[in-house]
């Protein structure tokens, strides 16, 4: 069993801080394209939740998966995208290689305060030649003594704008490209870095997103997480850990689209009934909510064998795939029972269509999942099963 009477505590500890600090804020702040990420972080931070599975001497829980992956289902109540996704860049994209790969001095430096959430942290691995594809970054960092001189170019960096570091992936030599690249840790204050702009999106509007450049960054060789040349291996790593985390997220998000329609389309009244009176709304719903059954068990499945040390690149990669199909079509579905009211800015269903569309494309997109499972299966052209 993945939870426990153990799990139940933090659970409702964090449903009462969304329910107290999140939720009535959020309005605000997607019309601001923006939240407090420093001032809600430290309130997270306070009460232990942006270390639960990281290492004890570093301030964390010292906890398994399980605990984080509850976390991810619960901000999934948070009543729109960009803040949980937020969340989820500090505790489970920008921080899990450093935790388990960085030296002490290093996890010192940038894992503790993050972790305790006096520090805002980042990930930089796309860049606008290379999103999915990340054998193909260009970024460089060259080797100078005992530091590194970084240039290049980053992204769609969630958190880029009040980050107070980059957990940045660089060639840091012209060998094989998966085997030239490492991941640093860059202050966002260090000289030569420059957030360029924040981006304009269609969803998750309360979650800042950039553009950053890196003209001539200095930095020590000492803020490399793990061994020079490793880190397209360890982000292919966290890479799994973010495609759960990110899965987990869309379920309460996703139930929470489907009663708000069912209470919707039971109240609106159209040809003398309901509208969930018509047998194609709630088989639809009903449908819609086996779906999201089927997808939860493939995540409690996936994170049990993480907890057990277990492989899931295989099934973390079907969850995300799943995630994001589903939300694009749930969302849909529900925005067309709304009729008028869900092409409004004024209703959630629309909030959830817009926010929803990135998990098919953030963390790698569709399409890169199936490539992936494919290779895993050996019907890719020139690969046999297994050469993944």
């Amino acid at each position: 069993m993945l939870f426990t009477a153990d799990h139940d505590e933090p659970r409702r500890a964090l449903q009462k801080f969304i329910a107290a600090e999140i939720n009535p804020h959020v309005d605000e702040w997607e019309k601001a394209d923006i939240f407090p990420a420093h001032e809600l972080f430290k309130k997270l931070g306070d009460l232990g939740f942006l270390g639960l599975n990281k290492p004890v001497e570093f301030g964390g829980q010292g906890l398994d998966y399980s605990y984080a992956l509850m976390m991810a289902e619960e901000l999934g109540a948070i009543t729109c995208g960009g803040v949980p996704m937020a969340i989820g860049v500090q505790t489970d994209m920008a921080t899990p290689a450093l935790a388990r790969f960085g030296s002490d001095e290093v996890r010192r430096e940038f894992l503790a305060p993050a972790i305790a959430g006096d520090q805002v942290a980042c990930i930089g691995v796309s860049e606008p030649g290379a999103g999915s594809d990340v054998a193909s970054i260009k970024t460089n960092a060259r080797s100078d003594g005992d530091d590194y001189v970084i240039n290049g170019g980053k992204m769609w960096i969630t958190n880029g704008t009040q980050a107070d570091w980059i957990c940045l992936l660089a060639n840091t030599s012209d060998g094989q490209v998966h085997r030239n690249k490492s991941l640093i840790c860059v202050p966002m204050k260090t000289k030569g870095v420059q957030v360029a702009r924040k981006l304009d999106k269609l969803g998750m509007r309360s979650s800042d997103t950039a553009q950053i450049f890196f003209d001539n960054v200095r930095v020590p060789k000492r803020n490399r997480i793990g061994e020079e040349g490793q880190g397209f291996t360890y982000q292919m790593i966290q890479f799994q850990e973010e495609r759960l985390w990110g899965a987990a997220a869309c379920l309460k998000a996703h139930e929470f689209i489907i009663n708000e329609t069912i209470e919707y389309t039971r109240n609106r009244k159209a040809f003398g009934g309901s509208i969930l009176d018509n047998q194609v709304v709630h088989f639809k719903l009903a449908e819609m909510q086996t779906e999201v059954e089927l997808l939860r068990s493939l995540i409690y499945r996936a994170a049990e064998a993480l907890v057990a040390g277990e492989d899931v690149t295989r099934l973390a990669t079907m969850a995300k795939l799943k995630a994001g199909r589903l939300g694009r079509e749930l969302t849909d579905a529900c925005l067309q029972y709304w009729g008028g009211m869900g092409f409004t800015n004024e209703t959630p269903v629309s909030r959830a269509y817009r926010d929803s569309r990135l998990t098919s494309i953030g963390g790698g997109a569709d399409e890169v999942m199936l490539m992936v499972l494919c290779k895993m299966m050996g019907t890719l052209p020139g690969l046999k099963k297994g050469n993944a």
